[in-house]
């Protein structure tokens, strides 16, 4: 007896970015933090982070939550993104079909030069995306330097 298999590239899709965190998982384990924060998170907002000759910017998405519901801190260089997004709550009638989005505490920390700014770091946060900007001091910036 055969028995037939259906082509899905999304569920191959699927296994091969489990089987690459699986790897690199491995291969650069989480940093320990000590902070609490770190601890307790159950997952981690995607992040960009931009560098130019000006300043560092992180863009966090942080979809579905209130600016009240984010903090952003910086101490000893690290710089962290902490918050929770609670759980939609659904009745017993509704059937629930796939649940993809995730909810709790989050965290992300980054450790920044030196060089920074800390006293001028910026946020915003506007549809959902949070916008960090941290200048860098003026001894970090490049500068051209003329020849004799």
């Amino acid at each position: 007896m055969t028995q037939l298999i259906r082509f899905s590239p999304a569920t191959d899709i699927r296994r091969m970015q489990n089987e690459f965190e699986r790897m690199f998982g491995s291969m650069f384990p989480p940093v320990r933090s000590e902070d609490p924060e770190a601890e307790t998170a159950v997952w981690a907002p995607r992040v960009d982070l931009v560098e130019n000759e000006e300043a560092y910017t992180i863009h966090a998405d942080l979809p579905g939550l209130a600016r009240e519901d984010v903090n952003v801190n910086f101490h000893d260089g690290v710089l962290s993104i902490s918050g929770d997004r609670q759980a939609e709550a659904y009745e017993e009638k509704d059937n629930c079909v796939r649940l993809e989005r995730s909810y709790g505490r989050f965290y992300r920390s980054f450790t920044l030069p030196k060089s920074v700014k800390h006293d001028a770091i910026e946020a915003g946060y506007e549809n959902g995306v949070l916008s960090i900007r941290v200048p860098k001091a003026e001894e970090s910036k490049p500068r051209r330097i003329s020849i004799s």
